[in-house]
């Protein structure tokens, strides 16, 4: 990383549109690689389930571990990963983060079909392409703010990329489906291979220059001193104190049900890998739908009813996935419903908190901030992907997703407590913090 400094472009960055970021091309490079590798995760995340479920028979209890795996990572890897990334420049580690992923998924398919493919393998391949996507996941948001460099730009942002993650989320799962069934659940996942490898070169045709700390700063640096102020910065601040604390709940109730729904839309009630695929696409439409409306919802309502109302639909809608019954098109309406009504909070509250949190922190904090709520929110997303799998070997699937509904509903009451639903407007953006590297 220290030779970075001398590969510095000395070009000037793209012209920037006061009014708009279309004409930020290195913006619209990253976000065009981020499209094609979004849309190309959309076939993993579906086949990755799907190969340990029709290829190998997993119980309930081995898919919840793969899941848990997957995210686990996050929970032990993000606070440290924030740390380096704030040392340095964030593309190189964007572009070795996808370039290993990119290699571990084509190992799945070859392995496949070299007959050398066990769920053991399946269960490491899943760990550590989880270790290499915190990795990039805490890069990445530290990065947009280098290419976005007014602040006021920073919801125009999170919306152009919140859309491209719904529009993928209504495409990806039902053109996986019909992938899956076709290929075969291991064989589909080249694809994904193959979107990382344009993620990179979207990467490699930016040329914003990264600035990156002298030298002499780094060498004072201490991990766990810099880890602290991470830490100390999210949960010293009152309005990232109250997203941090709803942040790991959140995320392990979406994980939890999404599990548990998997498991019991095959077992229970049959549904094959396309009509999984078409219930997550048609669903998705509420992402698409909560990302494409938050500019406007959040010019015309204050900033914390709009997160506090997205919060609640998010908790709230999965009451309807166990009450599902009768023919199996109605079944599969109030699947759709349900999981509709659930994105549709999670795409408006992606904007909000995101745009939030890159407003209040300065940039020499940003990967630590991200990496903060990156562990909180992917760990408990992991340990709502192990949770759900337990209960539903230990209960069944329908009582298990009972339970796990009702007791994602109470978190409404936690949410109309929380300080931030009661934000009038976004905060005034911070200055960087006086002290130095050395402080304690």
């Amino acid at each position: 990383m220290s030779g970075a400094l001398d590969e510095q472009v000395s070009k000037e960055p793209p012209e920037v549109s006061s009014g708009t970021l279309w004409r930020n091309t290195d913006f619209l490079k990253f976000w065009s690689g981020e499209a094609l590798s979004l849309f190309g995760t959309q076939i993993t995340s579906l086949a990755l389930p799907l190969t340990a479920v029709i290829a190998f028979d997993a119980s309930a209890e081995a898919v919840g571990l793969l899941r848990f795996l997957q995210l686990v990572p996050y929970l032990f890897l993000a606070l440290v990963f924030g740390v380096w990334v704030d040392r340095g420049r964030r593309k190189p580690i964007m572009m070795a983060a996808n370039a290993v992923r990119m290699l571990l998924i084509a190992l799945i398919p070859l392995l496949w079909h070299l007959h050398h493919l066990s769920m053991s393998g399946l269960l490491v391949i899943a760990c550590v392409v989880g270790v290499f996507s915190v990795l990039f996941d805490v890069s990445w948001m530290s990065f947009v703010p280098t290419l976005v460099k007014d602040s006021r730009h920073y919801v125009e942002a999170n919306q152009k990329l919140g859309v491209t993650q719904s529009t993928t989320d209504v495409a990806g799962p039902g053109v996986a489906g019909v992938l899956i069934g076709w290929l075969g659940p291991p064989t589909a996942m080249v694809l994904d291979a193959v979107s990382y490898l344009a993620s990179l070169a979207g990467l490699l045709l930016i040329r914003t220059p990264e600035p990156v700390p002298p030298r002499s700063d780094q060498a004072k640096r201490h991990l766990g001193r810099e880890l602290l102020e991470g830490v100390r910065w999210v949960f010293g601040h009152g309005v990232l104190r109250s997203l941090a604390v709803l942040a790991p709940f959140t995320n392990f109730s979406l994980t939890c049900v999404q599990t548990l729904f998997l498991l019991y839309g095959v077992r229970d009630r049959g549904l094959s890998p396309e009509a999984v695929g078409l219930v997550f696409s048609c669903s998705s439409v509420g992402a698409l739908l909560g990302a494409l409306m938050s500019r406007s919802v959040l010019r015309r309502y204050p900033v914390g009813p709009v997160y506090g109302l997205a919060l609640a639909a998010i908790y709230t809608a999965p009451l309807l996935l166990p009450l599902a019954g009768g023919p199996r098109p109605v079944v599969i309406a109030l699947f759709i419903l349900s999981l509709l009504i659930s994105y549709f909070g999670s795409g408006l509250s992606n904007v909000t908190q995101l745009s939030l949190r890159q407003t209040i922190t300065p940039g020499s904090l940003m990967g630590r901030m991200n990496a903060a709520f990156r562990t909180l929110l992917f760990g408990g997303g992991a340990l709502g992907g192990l949770f759900g799998g337990l209960i539903g070997g230990a209960i069944g699937l329908r009582p298990g997703l009972t339970v796990v509904a009702i007791c994602s509903a109470a978190m409404v009451v936690p949410i109309a407590l929380s300080p931030v639903v009661r934000l009038r407007a976004m905060p005034a953006p911070e200055t960087e913090p006086a002290t130095s590297p050395e402080a304690a």
